[in-house]
Formats: structure tokens, C-alpha cells, sequence
């Protein structure tokens, strides 16, 4: 599995190790071969995470995270190299959020990866179905990376 962040010193080493054994655990829960695929993440600041959303989304305003899949949902993540796609987390909100979520700011960098790559994997929330397989999801790597609800209240 290879992560390439655009600016590694926004996290902390811990942070990045985390987040690579959340990939690596995303990825295997999918049967895909987490040696060939690679992800992108970048940290934007509040106004360039806007512009993105609105240029790719036409939604104008601020959010915590985007994905970019290189893959549509269903179609086979096989070959050579596995180009997931894209992860944009904006900082400064995945800290907001954390405050009035009542966790730290690093549960919710790691929560955003997550969620984030599972989006690249071909998971969405646009029904309620969808948003509870999603969230199970979503739940199942926290535990494992020891950042569930129970421990975080979150």
C-alpha cells in the first residue's frame, strides 16, 4: 500500500502510520491486494476545500473531506497498480468538528481517512441503506484501529 501525502508534515508520524493500517484494513476488507494500490492525500485549507466542492460537486461551501475514486462503484480494482483515487481533508474543519464532537482532532483526521477511503472503495451514503452499510463500515475500522464510539464517545 502506498499513501502519498502532498504535505506530510501537517500530521504527525503516529497519524500517518494509523492512517496507512486503516488503508491496509479498508482495502483487505474488500479482497482487494492492498500491495498494488496506492491513494493521494491532501490537506486544504477552509477556502480551498470550498472551491473544490464547488467546482466538483456544485456545492458552495465549506466541508470536512472529498474523494475522488478513480473506480465506479462495482467495477474490478485489478491490475499492476491500483490507483484509488484522491483524499482532500480540510484541517481546520475535521478540528471544529472535533470539538463539537467531543474527541480529538486526530480521531477525526483518522475517522475522515476512513470514511474517505471507503468512498474510494465504492461505498456511498446516498440512502439509508448505503449510509448504514456505510457506517457499519466506517465503525468496524475504528474498532479495529482501537477509535470506536465506545472508547471516544463520538
Amino acid at each position: 500500500m502506498i499513501i502519498y501525502f502532498a504535505d506530510e508534515s501537517v500530521c504527525s508520524e503516529d497519524i500517518i502510520e494509523i492512517m496507512r493500517k486503516a488503508a491496509e484494513y479498508c482495502i483487505g476488507l474488500e479482497g482487494v491486494d492492498r500491495d498494488v494500490c496506492q491513494v493521494s492525500v491532501s490537506f486544504v485549507d477552509k477556502e480551498e476545500i470550498r472551491a473544490l466542492n464547488k467546482e466538483y460537486r456544485g456545492i458552495d461551501k465549506i466541508t470536512d473531506v472529498l474523494s475522488f475514486p478513480q473506480y465506479e462503484s462495482g467495477e474490478d480494482m485489478k491490475g499492476p497498480l491500483i490507483e484509488l483515487g484522491d483524499v482532500v481533508i480540510c484541517k481546520e474543519r475535521a478540528e471544529k468538528q472535533a470539538r463539537d464532537f467531543g474527541h480529538s482532532p486526530e480521531r477525526e483526521l483518522i475517522y475522515l481517512f476512513v470514511h474517505s477511503m471507503l468512498h474510494l472503495l465504492g461505498y456511498d451514503h446516498m440512502n439509508s441503506e448505503e449510509k448504514k452499510n456505510m457506517r457499519a463500515q466506517e465503525e468496524r475500522v475504528m474498532e479495529y484501529l482501537g477509535l470506536g464510539r465506545q472508547r471516544y464517545g463520538g
